[in-house]
């Protein structure tokens, strides 16, 4: 048997490789590099998992599309994006994954993406691969109009590469239900068929699922409690500290209000509110999601309780919990160590990656529960498996039904990933069971299918 030793040797030259092989991709090395230096006990203990070529296959996607978006803006100027989708993995089921529109967005971010995806879709134990695509397209500022004719271009080209049975994509950063609906709009246009389940995030009215919109949010505070329980504690009457102010982090502070938590902050590029009695999620709302506003706008309207401040981070502020739901790598080293100073108890991932290496080893060193996203913000993904359920149907479930399935899956993967990362020595160690527990269901599913 391989010892542990010669195993992480062995990943560490494939991690040379696949820094070699994918130059200029620092986000993708940093999300195999995650992973791949938690692998080495499972691989020891399991020899069939050494099989020649396996993890190679596995840090390699099935299919990486890009492609050129044109569109024509408001004054009639024609603009060029650039459109990628990458299908990393389809072993347990179509691939699936969110589309992103930022400036951000190139090859090695969508890959850092559909790779995590891979692992977050296996622990929800629903049968669905990793996949995740976007564009550099930024739809902030843009008119409706704007927006539509991008979508209508961007979809003109994915549509031949999507399918219910094939590739799900969804919403993620810069694209919400008004993108969902231009997307499926020109699906339906292209194909002439009713694929309800080729998009998930739609609207409730034509095929969507309800608690779709609030499920990251939702499944990452479920997780964060979960981390808290197994320490004796609960969410009642704690301080939490949120980045962001989309999707997720709305619904972040949503859940844990209803959970007797008192979440403090949000942010978005410009800077960060403290409010000293508690987010008030419809003024939020009403500024993020209807106006499209600026956080600072909360605090000019909020009134003595809120303040403002322009840059700065978010992390300075003293809490029991922090929950970083807005991009990755937001969380560094230093931001860590701040909240460790301030007695923070628990970090829960409601974005993909926001924690830094440094920061999560740091986290962690100083017995910080810590909730890798690929766990902690599942629930997205968990109830988009269960929109594409419902529309293989033709049925739609009640909030109570959803709610409670999304419940249930977050209990078992944290269940899941703490189990096994006792089972491999390592108690308390979200981040390795996290990876060890969808390493092992995606090479089984590998290894039964063949070398393909």
């Amino acid at each position: 048997m391989t010892t542990r030793s010669e195993t992480q040797t062995t990943l560490d030259h494939l991690l040379t490789e696949i820094e070699h092989r994918n130059p200029a991709q620092p986000e993708f090395h940093q999300a195999a590099h995650e992973v791949l230096e938690t692998l080495a006990p499972v691989v020891a203990a399991r020899p069939e998992y050494a099989e020649p070529g396996l993890i190679e296959r596995l840090v390699e996607p099935e299919r990486q599309v890009m492609f050129r978006v044109p569109w024509q803006d408001d004054q009639g100027r024609v603009r060029v994006n650039r459109g990628f989708r990458v299908e990393f993995n389809s072993a347990l089921g179509p691939y699936k994954g969110g589309l992103r529109f930022h400036p951000s967005v190139n090859l090695g971010v969508i890959k850092f993406l559909g790779f995590e995806q891979i692992f977050k879709n296996a622990l929800t134990g629903l049968g669905i691969g990793g996949g995740k695509g976007g564009s550099d397209f930024d739809p902030h500022g843009r008119s409706d109009a704007e927006v539509m004719r991008f979508c209508q271009s961007f979809m003109t080209e994915l549509y031949r590469h999507i399918g219910e049975h094939t590739d799900v994509p969804a919403g993620d950063i810069g694209v919400g239900g008004r993108e969902i609906g231009y997307l499926f709009g020109q699906y339906r246009r292209i194909t002439n068929r009713w694929e309800s389940g080729v998009l998930t995030g739609k609207g409730q009215g034509w095929g969507g699922s309800l608690i779709r919109p609030e499920a990251t949010g939702y499944g990452n505070v479920l997780f964060a409690a979960a981390m808290l329980r197994e320490r004796g504690e609960d969410l009642e009457g704690q301080t939490a500290v949120v980045s962001g102010s989309g999707n997720v982090a709305i619904y972040t502070i949503e859940k844990l209000t209803a959970l007797g938590a008192n979440a403090v902050t949000c942010s978005d590029s410009s800077g960060y509110v403290v409010d000293e009695k508690g987010i008030d999620l419809d003024l939020l709302k009403q500024i993020k999601e209807v106006e499209r506003g600026r956080v600072d706008a909360y605090a000019e309207r909020r009134g003595t309780s809120a303040r403002f401040v322009p840059g700065g981070s978010v992390w300075d502020v003293p809490a029991d919990l922090a929950l970083p739901s807005a991009t990755q790598n937001e969380l560094d080293e230093n931001a860590a160590a701040t909240l460790v100073r301030n007695g923070v108890k628990a970090v829960s991932e409601g974005a993909n990656m926001p924690t830094t290496p440094e920061a999560v080893h740091l986290l962690q060193k100083a017995g910080v529960a810590f909730g890798p996203g690929k766990a902690a913000n599942a629930g997205g993904v968990a109830v988009s498996a269960l929109e594409m359920a419902q529309n293989h149907a033709r049925t739609s479930w009640t909030a109570a039904r959803v709610e409670e399935e999304l419940a249930d899956i977050m209990t078992s993967i944290h269940t899941t990933c703490h189990e096994t990362a006792e089972r491999y020595d390592a108690p308390g160690d979200y981040v390795t069971g996290a990876n060890i527990a969808g390493f092992e269901r995606v090479a089984d599913a590998m290894l039964a299918q063949g070398v393909i």
